[in-house]
């Protein structure tokens, strides 16, 4: 996810302590802006994912393993009534959990393409091509490795993480112009929804057709929400977590209910923003008129009540898409994320050839699809889109820039190890696909920092010459 929070803003409040009465909860509101701005850091959050998964591979190689496994296939049961429903808390993870992950996604492409640089196709388009050579190029790399052999694989090098990547950019601070940063991010979504397109197409196991009547179904009660203008995220969620049950069980991957819960969610207020000011200042005078400094605050009905109605008012001034957002932002970055990388970093390497890991075809394919494939593919798509005359590149931004920008691209890590888990049931095979996407990840992450750096100086340089002459 992005830095802040899905829809590029900030979530931290400033907090009102002048209008706190206890100094104890007033230090507190003071504290809290310090603590939103850390969950809301993606520097932050890439780093508790990749501590996540280092934990995951340490104790993958301990005698911990066996219990640690047990304890990730041990079933949860869910009973209503006569039915009773069963899944493992990987599944749990890797199915319900990462749902969630995908509503967060789905919602940053819906704001995108609303409010953001999505709603300028002629500024959209450039990235958007960039994000198809980005997938295509890394695909061939790997089906020319394993050509005849393990093709099945084709689509694990093919996907951005974008927490991951995005969080390893913002590092790079003010060495990368904003326009790229702008470009990189688009491309980034582009290409998870690339991704979300080839989970739903190629990795589903074989459909029931009532359930997905049934999930079309919920789809429909969804629509029919925005058809009546239903503006309380409660009930999209219920339905949300109906689809994904429908999902489940039609051989459809689950975690796509959560893009699709994304696009119903309404992105606008049903509130009149024009109006909210002159409203506001009269609720103002209307309390300044009440207020009764000598009566408890208890006994003060009209005041509360009055206090009240500015509070659902102002609470529905925030559209559902956003404020559902916000809400799932942090434990997405901080829980769900991390016990992903956790449950799926269990690469247990005690007693494994290391040698026929390197040199295994699937290894190879997904490493260099990701390394060399990713920055390939995006770099000869935006060159070609220059050189015709389509689009120039982004304002501020260098080749060198853009040649970073395809770098991190090779950052896979999340969605690279959920495709790797559907490509391959289990074996050396799956193994030997997330150990190559954890090292893609690493190696392009590293790659992209120290070109990020080189370029940024070689540039200092060339204008510190061109002031002297």
């Amino acid at each position: 996810m992005s830095t802040s929070n899905a829809t590029g803003h900030n979530t931290a409040a400033t907090p009102q302590s002048k209008i706190v009465a206890v100094p104890a909860v007033a230090r507190r509101y003071a504290r809290k802006p310090a603590i939103q701005r850390i969950t809301s850091n993606g520097t932050i959050a890439a780093a508790a994912m990749v501590l996540a998964a280092i934990v995951a591979m340490i104790v993958a190689n301990t005698d911990a393993y066996f219990a640690v496994r047990e304890f990730l296939e041990a079933p949860l049961a869910v009973q209503v009534g006569p039915f009773i429903g069963s899944i493992s808390l990987e599944g749990f993870i890797n199915d319900f959990l990462m749902a969630i992950f995908f509503l967060s996604v789905g919602i940053e492409l819906k704001y995108e393409l609303t409010a953001g640089v999505l709603t300028n196709p002629r500024h959209a388009l450039m990235p958007i091509l960039a994000a198809c050579g980005g997938v295509a190029v890394p695909a061939l790399i790997y089906g020319a490795f394993n050509a005849g052999g393990n093709i099945g694989g084709w689509a694990v090098p093919i996907a951005t993480d974008i927490a991951f990547a995005l969080g390893i950019m913002s590092l790079a601070g003010d060495k990368v112009a904003p326009a790229a940063k702008v470009f990189f991010s688009t491309l980034a979504i582009a290409d998870d929804l690339l991704g979300i397109i080839v989970i739903a197409l190629f990795y589903g196991q074989t459909p029931s057709i009532p359930w997905l009547a049934a999930a079309v179904g919920v789809c429909v009660l969804l629509g029919l929400l925005n058809v009546l203008q239903v503006f309380h995220a409660r009930y999209y969620v219920v339905l949300g977590i109906l689809l994904w049950f429908c999902m489940l069980n039609s051989g459809v991957h689950a975690t796509l209910a959560g893009v699709i819960l994304a696009f119903f969610l309404p992105a606008r207020s049903d509130i009149r923003l024009d109006s909210v000011k002159d409203w506001l200042s009269d609720r103002g005078d209307e309390l300044d008129d009440i207020y009764d400094p000598q009566m408890h605050v208890l006994g003060q009905h009209e005041f509360t009540h009055t206090a009240k109605r500015v509070e659902n008012i102002m609470h529905r001034v925030t559209p559902p898409l956003q404020r559902v957002e916000t809400t799932i932002a942090t434990p997405v970055n901080f829980i769900i994320l991390p016990l992903f990388a956790f449950a799926n970093a269990q690469l247990r390497l005690v007693g494994v050839d290391m040698a026929s890991v390197v040199s295994d075809p699937v290894a190879m394919g997904c490493f260099f699809g990701l390394v060399l494939g990713k920055p390939i593919g995006i770099i000869a798509v935006t060159a070609l889109s220059v050189k015709i005359g389509f689009s120039p590149l982004p304002e501020g931004a260098t080749w060198g820039q853009m040649l970073c920008v395809g770098v991190l691209g090779g950052v896979g890590f999340t969605m690279c190890i959920l495709i790797s888990g559907l490509s391959f049931s289990s074996g050396p095979e799956q193994l030997a696909a997330k150990c190559a996407v954890l090292a893609a990840s690493v190696t392009a992450s590293l790659l992209g920092l120290a070109l990020l750096n080189v370029t940024h100086a070689a540039e200092v340089r060339k204008g510190e010459q061109v002031a002297v002459e």
